[in-house]
């Protein structure tokens, strides 16, 4: 059985999972209406996730995905994160604040988080997705024991070979144009920013998994390219962030809509590790960022929040890790589940367009 018949996916779409975006009621949505809804429990605990999952299981019965975090615990350097604050002090100070006196995570990585992995044991949820690396062995063997489809990201072949000799049942390949954090398992190492139809074809070629293309497909055109090239489903973030199911602001809604999406950039300055954004003033800092580097994610996290909460107090809105694909001018403003609807009807008619052409 293919990844499709065993999701019983109507659309080859995963809605994708984006921490502080995507919500319960999008994914529960996305489901319904026939594609793979997913919830981002990487930036809560364990409460927190089980009270996410019971929350889709209460509004659908198909299939979801549970994504998770899975980076090498940070490095504290103290000196390092006093440099970066003070580097930053002008800006609180602006909006009538001070930063925090002390760096720390925010959040832990599910290599390290024994309490998340026994709740994801206990409640078996059709998917769970892993992003930045894969979780320890033991833990792959105890999910698949309890029936679960594991999905992981890669950024090259490498990685994927990685994931499939690990277990993983399924990759995503993402691209460089893909909005949100880069899923580079080791973020000091070079990156070869390949493209989402270069890498999708090299990981459709290679045939060790089946592969789930992600990073600017915004409409079924784009679905059905990635299918032509070899991939079995189009993941999909920056499509659902204007959906009105989303956890978006109203501040993140309207950059979206408007100039700053023609114009994303790829910076590690918001959380430590690099991530593409709409252009904004944060995303504007590294014209002065010189040879500074940030404290290791998910530390330098403590300080783009911090500084995002000043601002927004005093009615700025330029500091918010508004994350977008480099697709974004193509966005939508959908109900989730007519967006799937929308989707699926381009991709059909994308289908039919092709096979006309053939056919003259």
């Amino acid at each position: 059985m293919n990844l499709i018949e065993r999701l019983a996916l109507g659309v080859p779409v995963i809605q994708a999972p984006m921490a502080g975006t995507s919500t319960s009621l999008m994914a529960a949505e996305v489901s319904n209406a026939g594609a793979l809804g997913s919830i981002a429990v990487g930036a809560t605990d364990a409460a927190g996730a089980r009270e996410m999952i019971a929350q889709v299981r209460a509004r659908t019965t198909r299939p979801f995905n549970v994504n998770l975090f899975v980076h090498a615990a940070p490095v504290a350097d103290p000196e390092r994160e006093a440099g970066w604050t003070d580097w930053l002090r002008s800006l609180f100070v602006e909006f009538g604040a001070e930063p925090p006196q002390a760096l720390q995570s925010p959040y832990r990585s599910f290599v390290d988080d024994e309490e998340m992995l026994a709740l994801l044991v206990e409640q078996a949820p059709p998917v769970v997705s892993f992003h930045f690396g894969l979780p320890p062995a033991e833990a792959i063997t105890a999910l698949k024991e309890r029936g679960v489809l594991l999905l992981a990201t890669a950024t090259s072949l490498e990685e994927a070979q990685r994931a499939a000799a690990a277990g993983i049942d399924a990759v995503v390949a993402q691209g460089i144009e893909a909005g949100g954090h880069r899923g580079t398992f080791d973020p000091a190492a070079p990156d070869d920013a390949l493209t989402t139809m270069a890498l999708t074809r090299l990981l459709a070629r290679d045939g060790l998994l089946p592969v789930i293309a992600a990073g600017g497909i915004m409409d079924g055109a784009g679905i059905a390219a990635a299918l032509d090239l070899g991939a079995v489903a189009a993941q999909m973030g920056t499509a659902f962030v204007g959906c009105p199911e989303s956890d978006a602001d109203e501040a993140y809604r309207t950059a979206l809509a408007g100039p700053a999406a023609w114009h994303t950039v790829l910076t590690p300055l918001v959380s430590g590790r690099p991530a593409r954004a709409l252009a904004n003033r944060f995303t504007a800092l590294a014209a002065q960022q010189g040879d500074r580097r940030p404290p290791d994610y998910p530390i330098a996290y403590h300080a783009g929040k911090a500084l995002n909460t000043a601002a927004k107090a005093r009615g700025e809105h330029g500091f918010g890790a508004q994350w977008a694909g480099q697709g974004a001018p193509l966005a939508r403003s959908l109900p989730a589940a007519v967006l799937v609807e929308t989707l699926k009807a381009e991709l059909d008619a994308t289908r039919r367009a092709a096979l006309t052409m053939r056919t003259i």
